[in-house]
């Protein structure tokens, strides 16, 4: 065992440097960077160790001969130079990896196979039996790299690649990879931030690698410590008692580090990561030292009592075309969260898209070319020092629009025109949510929505682009639009929230885009209601009803009032505070019925005249007219999506098939003298009057009455009619 021998270590590109450091000190000798890893030399118990204790090799390889390979045959002859029975019983299973390729071994395949053949051959001749092959998990792989014609064969240590601990048990998408999670804390000086006390946060963390790597290093775990397979298990020449005595060690170090361990935690604001990553953490053993909790990045903030220590996030990189734009409040968010709450910490964030990183407004101490599988990535070392932050302006974004072209002025110019005269209108008329741009120049396909309360947040919906407009062209008039935005309005850029809208199906308008959770209040026509930029498509406000909530609001008094469909009950609110005797609101959404009482609550609307009803609208509708006994009401308001085929409906719903039915039996609902105010958003609706004529009712439509001013362009945004029922 005290004979140097040679080995190779594999390592991902750019952890190379890393690699370096923990071979000598883990007792490597002669070590020199490849190309393709580090050689080294040193014991077998050297091997061992750096097979357990390496945070960031990949495999470790024992070279068994090297040759020369003119042609197949000289490859099969080279092969039969080692004796195998040396090695590994013919019992054992084993399987060849293979790589390179020259002139004469083309395909790794075949060079794969070539070798296997020379290993059963040589097993057949000598024994009359032959080893099986397993490619899955065998007891001894064997390595073959092929480089300018010379062939070197090696046995791989590891068995399967040593980035694998064995406490992933779940996943997520695009997990990040443990060797390279430990190597980007290394870099990031985690060791000593640790034995300082200082805190570890990730505020992304996924299936939780960064913590539970993390909390090794801190507890000075070895990686390999739960692998209950290494590649040398099955080799003849492993020395068990030199293996079991590093084993029993690195249990002691365990043992004594880990109640040295600082704070740990994990954020996400994704439950299935979450509960990946809370998996994840008790298969490593570490259930009491690291607590992972589901929180949106929007409410970013150390923990309470900690010391500043280090936070590491890998966040999304936009590798789509259109995700980059979608991305950039996300870093601005980020960015201004650890500004604002993290002074004193280091901080390390690695992405495959520094432009994105820019919007952090934080100058990178350190920058280091890192790959995350192929992919190459930058990671960024921050200080968090008041020193280190950009400053521009209101937002981020560039110092001159003129920078980012002609359509981009022209974009800023048409806004600033419709701040100019939009804003006069609205001041003028006591509004401060409204519609500022509504996809006014075709290159900008876009809708600018203003809230205005305790601040201004801006709401930006991207019409999806037809598939005949180039999708690079529409993804840098997007990136154009969202670095003109904030700069015109003079905000921060994460006061400005972005979502794509779709040709919507069914509820999709009413799906979860995010779970913040975060509401603000704005005011509309003296009365107050719940916003949220972030979850749906939607806020919770349609802007383009507010003419028709104040007709809701004027027809009310000493009504019963019933909304159905009512979404977020803003009609609910401005039939109350227009004197209505009751309000009745029914949804099928029990999320979007306590918004709705939220929204009364907010304007001291309560009490038993006000009823919330979860429920099938049209499963409702049906049963209430056909029962004598149903209530019956002074003033109805009837929206209803465009189409709907939700799993909690008995049928789908699609309203130019369905309108007559929905109408009649809500006719039937009405008192005599009462009200029906009927809207959709389906933009080719065609109305049948006439199917209604033997209900009695007058049919009177007001669309272009309830079409406000800052929706004069989308004139067709939605449709209106009244139905008054004879006394």
């Amino acid at each position: 065992m005290d004979t140097p021998l040679q080995f190779f270590a594999t390592v991902p590109k750019g952890m190379v440097a890393s690699l370096l450091t923990e071979l000598t000190l883990l007792g490597a000798g002669s070590v020199r960077e490849q190309p393709a890893g580090v050689e080294f030399t040193g014991s077998m118990e050297t091997a061992y160790r750096i097979c357990l204790w390496s945070r960031t090799v990949g495999r470790v390889l024992l070279p068994l001969v090297k040759f020369a390979v003119s042609s197949e045959e000289t490859l099969y002859a080279g092969v039969q130079t080692i004796d195998w029975q040396s090695h590994f019983d013919v019992h054992a299973t084993f399987a060849v990896d293979f790589t390179g390729r020259s002139d004469a071994i083309r395909h790794t395949q075949f060079g794969a196979l070539k070798i296997k053949d020379g290993i059963v051959d040589q097993f057949r001749l000598a024994t009359g039996e032959r080893p099986s092959v397993n490619l899955e998990q065998p007891d001894i792989r064997i390595n073959a790299h092929l480089h300018r014609d010379e062939l070197t064969i090696s046995l791989d240590l590891s068995g399967e690649s040593l980035h694998r601990r064995h406490y992933r048990v779940e996943t997520v998408t695009a997990p990040l990879k443990e060797n390279l999670a430990a190597a980007i804390l290394l870099r990031a000086g985690w060791p000593e931030v640790a034995a300082q006390g200082g805190a570890f946060v990730d505020p992304m963390c996924g299936s939780g690698t960064f913590v539970i790597e993390a909390a090794m290093i801190a507890a000075d775990i070895a990686p390999g410590l739960l692998r209950d397979h290494y590649g040398f298990f099955a080799w003849r020449q492993h020395d068990t008692d030199v293996w079991q005595r590093l084993v029993d060690e690195a249990q002691v170090r365990r043992s004594h580090g880990i109640d040295k361990l600082p704070p740990i935690y994990g954020y996400d604001v994704d439950p299935r990561s979450v509960s990946a990553a809370q998996a994840n953490v008790t298969a490593a053993g570490l259930d009491d030292y690291i607590r992972i909790v589901r929180r949106d990045a929007a409410e970013l903030a150390p923990p309470v009592g900690v010391m500043p220590g280090l936070l590491a996030v890998n966040p999304p990189y936009g590798e789509r075309l259109g995700q980059e734009a979608e991305l950039m409040p996300l870093y601005a968010q980020l960015g201004s969260r650890l500004k604002a709450h993290f002074t004193g910490w280091r901080v390390v964030v690695l992405t495959g898209n520094p432009e994105l990183a820019k919007q952090m407004g934080i100058r990178a101490r350190h920058t280091h070319n890192m790959f995350n599988g192929a992919l190459e990535c930058k990671l960024l070392r921050f200080e968090l020092d008041p020193q280190w932050y950009i400053t521009l302006g209101g937002g981020v974004r560039p110092a001159k629009l003129e920078s980012l072209g002609p359509g981009a002025e022209m974009l800023a110019n048409r806004l600033r025109k419709n701040l100019k005269e939009l804003g006069r209108w609205a001041e003028r008329e006591a509004i401060s949510c409204y519609r500022l741009y509504d996809a006014d120049m075709p290159e900008y396909n876009l809708a600018i929505d203003l809230y205005q309360g305790e601040t201004c947040w801006v709401h930006v919906q991207e019409y999806e682009a037809p598939k005949t407009v180039d999708e690079q062209k529409a993804t840098t008039r997007l990136k154009e639009a969202l670095a003109v935005i904030p700069a015109v309005l003079d905000i921060p850029y994460e006061q400005m929230f972005l979502k794509v809208r779709q040709r919507q199906k069914g509820v999709s308008q009413y799906e979860k885009q995010a779970d913040r959770k975060e509401f603000h209040e704005v005011v509309e026509s003296g009365l107050t209601f719940l916003v949220n930029f972030s979850d749906y498509l939607d806020t919770g406000l349609f802007l383009d009803h507010r003419i028709t909530r104040q007709k809701l609001r004027g027809w009310a008094e000493g009504r019963d009032f019933l909304n159905l469909f009512a979404y977020t009950g803003t009609g609910s609110v401005y039939a109350a505070a227009g004197g209505a005797k009751s309000t009745t609101t029914i949804d099928m959404s029990n999320t979007y019925l306590d918004w709705a009482k939220r929204n009364m609550a907010l304007n001291g609307f309560k009490g038993r005249d006000h009823h919330f009803v979860q429920a099938d609208c049209l499963q409702w509708l049906a049963e209430q007219a056909s029962s004598p006994w149903g209530r019956r009401y002074g003033l109805i308001f009837l929206d209803p999506p465009t189409f709907s085929s939700s799993k909690r409906m008995q049928q789908a719903f699609d309203v130019q098939r369905d309108h007559v039915e929905l109408l009649r039996h809500a006719i039937k609902l009405l008192q005599p003298g009462g009200v029906l105010v009927f809207s959709n958003n389906n933009r080719r609706f065609r109305f049948d009057g006439e199917a209604l004529a033997d209900t009695g009712v007058v049919v009177e439509e007001i669309s272009a009455a309830t079409i406000p001013r800052d929706y004069a362009r989308n004139p067709r945004i939605h449709v209106c009619w009244v139905l008054h029922k004879p006394q």
